[in-house]
């Protein structure tokens, strides 16, 4: 698929998974350097994905998506290493906020179709957002076509409530 950064276009490999099939399951590296995978978050569930918790815009919408996530696991998943991302959550209070890497390999990425491949961002996620219910399937799949964009929390929390 094709999203722009500022007017540029970057490819993503991989397909969004589609509304009402199962969420791909994944392997994921936590705060702790513990894989983690969907298994291990029970009930509804908000996964964000972002270039790096480390930049202006992915931080505004973990800071949005952290005060609403009080009904619903918050996960953001970026390649960032597991320290960084914990950090950040230390420093700016993102106290609902799980941070997952993945360091390790970028399956997850691909199976979720937001893995980009051209560009100055190449082997980093774009940004996009699924809402995923108890049972694992999905809710709410959106790629945001421009990275610098924040996504549309309206659509996102009103898909996951």
């Amino acid at each position: 698929m094709e999203v722009t950064l500022k007017g540029n276009i970057c490819n993503t490999m991989g397909v969004l998974p589609k509304v009402g099939n199962n969420a791909p399951d994944f392997k994921l590296v936590d705060k702790n350097l513990k894989e983690r995978s969907l298994k291990d978050f029970p009930g509804k569930k908000l996964i964000a994905t972002v270039p790096s918790l480390d930049t202006g815009v992915c931080l505004a919408s973990a800071k949005k998506f952290n005060e609403k996530g009080q009904n619903f696991t918050l996960i953001y998943v970026s390649a960032d290493l597991p320290f960084a991302g914990s950090r950040i959550c230390k420093v700016e209070k993102l106290d609902n906020i799980h941070t997952l890497s993945m360091m390790r390999n970028k399956d997850f990425a691909v199976d979720y179709g937001v893995l980009l491949i051209d560009g100055p961002l190449e082997g980093l996620c774009a940004r996009a957002i699924f809402v995923i219910d108890e049972n694992n399937k999905i809710l709410y799949s959106k790629l945001v076509n421009e990275i610098s964009a924040e996504p549309n929390y309206e659509a996102a929390i009103s898909a996951v409530s």
